[in-house]
């Protein structure tokens, strides 16, 4: 299993940073997501299922995302989201976003990993904390680049 909980400010407002999150923003900061439709309940409420379909090369996933946390506090918000890729991989993501002030904002992303079959749980062990950790630095870079537009 792959965990990470990572952190950094980014300057902009806690409104337009979460505002990233939402669906019609999405694929601001996963641009790799082709299709991300809501299937069932609300985007803002835990419950909520999405369809989301994934490119990695010539190769589309489709899998559906269920959201198991959604906050949207005013000084702070926080959605989980948890999905199995390519029938080998079981990940949850949380994405945390929390006011400094009126110009900052913490973003928090935490996640993890999971082989949910020995093919899945052989490739995690193969690739390396520090390939996965520059993917979640890439993604971060991204949400913080957005943010500033």
């Amino acid at each position: 299993m792959l965990a990470w909980k990572e952190e950094t400010t980014i300057h902009a407002p806690i409104e337009k940073v979460w505002d990233l999150f939402s669906d019609r923003n999405i694929n601001r900061i996963m641009p790799k997501v082709e299709e991300h439709t809501l299937i069932e309940k609300s985007e803002k409420e835990a419950g909520a299922k999405h369809r989301q379909k994934y490119r990695e090369g010539k190769r589309v996933e489709t899998y559906i995302v269920d959201t198991l946390v959604y906050e949207d506090l005013p000084d702070s918000k926080r959605k989980t989201i948890h999905f199995v890729l390519g029938k080998a991989f079981e990940i949850t993501l949380t994405f945390t976003v929390v006011r400094v002030d009126d110009t900052r904002t913490t973003f928090i992303y935490e996640g993890q990993n999971k082989g949910v079959n020995f093919v899945g749980r052989a490739m995690l062990k193969l690739g390396s904390q520090k390939a996965n950790l520059k993917v979640v630095h890439e993604f971060m870079a991204l949400v913080d680049q957005e943010a500033r537009k």
